[in-house]
């Protein structure tokens, strides 16, 4: 049993995984993301300092649930949140399209083939044992 101080509250619970808050914080939380949710789909230009004001919640917090990509602000909307590795600015998550292909494409060049991956690719269709009729 993994006992944790709640973050917010100060209230002692049993850690599972995830933040460090009790069910009740998390729960909270939880509501108060679908408030700014609504409010970020009803006022499609609303900036991060919009939300904060009209929906009375910490700027960090609406950063961290743009970085985690349950919020995404629309292209006009000034979000101040710029990509990890290139510093371009993005509407949601943490990295831009071009820097998530690139990490893509490395990952993808990295994993080595297994032998049947290898052999698939150079086998010859002259060398298929099965039989062939001719006409």
């Amino acid at each position: 049993m993994n006992v944790k101080n709640c973050k917010k509250c100060g209230k002692v619970f049993n850690y599972v995984s995830g933040a460090p808050i009790c069910p009740a914080c998390k729960e909270a939380l939880e509501k108060k993301f679908q408030e700014v949710k609504k409010y970020v789909q009803d006022n499609r230009g609303a900036t991060i300092h919009d939300v904060v004001e009209n929906c009375e919640v910490d700027p960090q917090q609406v950063r961290q649930w743009v970085r985690e990509e349950r919020l995404e602000f629309s292209g006009d909307g000034a979000t101040g949140i710029t990509c990890e590795k290139c510093g371009a600015p993005i509407t949601t998550g943490r990295f831009c399209k071009k820097c998530k292909m690139d990490m893509t494409n490395e990952l993808n060049g990295a994993i080595p083939k297994t032998p049947k991956e290898k052999a698939k690719q150079k086998k010859d269709p002259k060398d298929n044992p099965k039989m062939r009729f001719l006409q």
